[in-house]
């Protein structure tokens, strides 16, 4: 049964024409009704599935063999979109009507969906519906279905030539580096497949679009932007499709990128995407032929296409852009840098090389480099034949076998250590004298006691026995500090009792000072740790001298000590565990950039007041040099409210150890 709204449908199209003339008004009247109850009967007896379908691309009319051919009846989709047309292929089945619009019929194969979800081959021809007046109504589409008939052979046929004729055009758009040969190639390519009259590919930019490459069109067109959410574009991205088709009736449009092209009426779009995201969007116009379904399904292949040309293009460029920057730098550095292939013969020297080396890069290409190499990741210090000291690092590229070479002129730092060295022993050896001198004076006094008045003599010692006592601590500081710049520290590492170190220290350092107060927070169970018994009481006396020295206004100065990582039950090595033992004071603090400084030899901070607390700045290169002996570490960090927070690392000591 036919429904009254595609009663209508059928109607509107007047099957057939009398003139007033030839028959009275009820006669004319008797005979429509007798030809539209003869179409109705034709229509509901056919056997073919006969489908129309109004402008707004509702369904008007839907006869038995339709219901049976798709398993809907008419009730269910009279009036709404066709359930029948699969999403891939609506952009088809929307151009095939655009294009029967002015007449004339079409028949292609194509594929259709059941209610059971199943998929069936089709020849559908299909037609304008036309009232009596001239204008279109619908269209009217009869479904025949297929085997391997001529039609889809010939379907078939032509989808083979043209994905050959896609494939060669990828191949060539793929082979272009350049992104704007890239660009111009897909417009090229989009005339020459979908024969569209002209064509263009514009970039989103923001709210904007921007056309950058053009066929068809003047050349004055390239740079034109428009407004993204006012465009063909926009609409398409609100969509959520990737292809889209659009007529004008008067063949303008307001997009006014294209108002260039005389007697504009359609224009087929789709997007492109680069990393997941729209890029831009291809266009094709037409002004003198109709648009196809395969041209329009062509369009979204080569836009989808185009989208992985963009990608490649654009990684190129950037691996050219990175390639420059990387140069740039290793130009512009004050290091050397070398590049060294499997065989070890220098293929990259830097201008800094050759200023360093005074080997011009011509001359060391091809060559080894004139200097030893060290052990990929470890650094070597080297001197020159002219004089000049280099610190060389050396770097495996694991991918290419390649080694990297960096290296900087260390020549000034090398000098400047040998002095503080020959510093370091010439006053170590000078200052045995005053100190033999103060003490065979003290002696003196002390066999002429009674020939001296009491206060004098007391005087005397207490200055003398002060002076040596200060001269011999310097003394024996600057010697330890020569030693351990030649690792030569007297370190003898065993398990040792280090909880009853800091107590030791604590109780000796209290008594020193009345403006400061020593807190000891030290676990009773602390178990022992691996290092120098001698070493460790050094380094926590300096940590709390400079604890002292560097709060002048007093405080408290807390030693704490706890147990990091976990301590294996089967430890045969040290490593199992730490022992975390910090000295915290709140004093003047540490500048910022100065916290790895401090541990440099004659080095004290830059900024603040710690200058005016004196010393020659050896103590703590000692105390780093004596962690490091034991396998452990020393660092400095600055407290939040105020002052300093010194750290040493010791290892816990393993089972069975000494």
């Amino acid at each position: 049964m036919v429904s009254s709204h595609g009663r209508r449908g059928i109607r509107a199209q007047s099957f057939v024409t009398w003139h007033d003339d030839q028959v009275t008004a009820h006669q004319a009247e008797t005979i429509t009704n007798r030809t539209d109850a003869t179409a109705r009967a034709v229509i509901e007896c056919a056997a073919d599935a006969i489908v129309a379908f109004g402008t707004d691309r509702t369904v008007l009319l839907w006869n038995p063999a339709a219901e049976r051919m798709f398993g809907w009846t008419a009730a269910q989709v009279v009036g709404l979109e066709p359930p029948i047309i699969p999403e891939e292929l609506k952009a088809e089945h929307n151009a095939v009507l655009e294009r029967v619009r002015g007449g004339g019929q079409i028949s292609f194969a194509t594929r259709r969906i059941r209610k059971d979800s199943t998929v069936i081959d089709l020849r559908i021809d299909t037609s304008a519906l036309i009232n009596g007046i001239g204008e279109v109504t619908g269209w009217v589409n009869v479904c025949h279905q297929t085997g391997e008939d001529d039609v889809a052979r010939h379907y078939m046929a032509e989808r083979a030539r043209v994905v050959r004729r896609l494939g060669d055009v990828v191949a060539d758009m793929n082979a272009q580096r350049d992104l704007e040969s890239v660009l111009d190639r897909i417009a090229a390519s989009l005339r020459e497949l979908t024969s569209a009259d002209a064509g263009g590919f514009v970039l989103i930019e923001d709210d904007m679009l921007r056309l950058v490459s053009a066929a068809g069109l003047p050349a004055r067109l390239r740079g034109r932007t428009a407004t993204l959410s006012k465009s063909l574009v926009g609409e398409l991205m609100q969509s959520g499709k990737t292809v889209m088709m659009a007529t004008g009736e008067s063949g303008g449009f307001d997009d006014l990128i294209w108002s260039a092209l005389p007697g504009l009426h359609t224009i087929a779009l789709s997007l492109s995407h680069v990393a997941g995201k729209p890029y831009g969007a291809l266009y094709a116009l037409y002004s003198r032929r109709k648009l196809s379904h395969v041209e329009l399904e062509l369009l979204e292949l080569l836009a989808g296409h185009a989208g992985v040309a963009l990608t490649n293009a654009m990684a190129f460029e950037e691996v050219v852009r990175q390639r420059a920057h990387e140069r740039a730098i290793i130009d512009g550095s004050a290091d050397g840098i070398a590049v060294l292939d499997g065989a070890g013969l220098v293929r990259e020297w830097n201008p800094a090389a050759h200023r360093i080396t005074g080997m011009p890069g011509p001359e060391a290409i091809g060559k080894p480099p004139p200097f030893p190499l060290p052990d990929p990741g470890a650094m070597l210090t080297h001197k020159l034949p002219n004089g000049r000291w280099l610190d060389v690092l050396c770097t495996s590229l694991a991918d290419s076998g390649e080694l990297v070479i960096d290296f900087r002129d260390v020549t000034a730092a090398k000098e400047l250590e040998e002095a503080k060295d020959l510093f370091l022993a010439t006053t170590s050896h000078e200052l045995r004298t005053p100190i033999t001198v103060v003490q065979g004076f003290a002696s003196t006094l002390a066999s002429r006691w009674d020939q001296l008045a009491d206060p004098e003599r007391r005087a005397a010692v207490c200055t003398i026995a002060e002076r040596a006592g200060s001269l011999g601590r310097l003394v024996e500081q600057l010697l330890l500090g020569s030693r351990a710049g030649a690792d030569q520290l007297p370190v003898s590492n065993g398990p040792f009792d280090l909880g009853a170190v800091l107590h030791g220290a604590t109780t000796a350092f209290r008594p020193l000072s009345d403006k400061h107060v020593v807190v000891a927070d030290i676990p009773a169970d602390l178990p022992t740790a691996s290092g120098d018994t001698m070493a460790t009481d050094i380094i926590v006396g300096q940590l709390l001298e400079n604890a002292f020295k560097y709060s002048p206004d007093g405080g408290a100065v807390r030693v704490s000590a706890r147990v990091t990582g976990e301590i294996g039950a089967g430890e045969t090595e040290p490593g199992g565990g730490w022992i975390e033992v910090t000295v915290e004071d709140e004093g003047i603090g540490i500048a910022d950039g100065d916290h790895e400084r401090i541990f440099d030899r004659f080095v004290q901070g830059e900024t603040g007041d710690r200058r005016r607390f004196g010393g020659v700045g050896i103590g703590l290169f000692i105390v780093r040099r004596l962690a490091q002996a034991q396998h452990g570490e020393v660092t400095a960090s600055s407290r939040p409210a105020g002052g300093t927070i010194m750290c040493l690392r010791l290892r816990v000591a393993a089972r069975g150890e000494g």
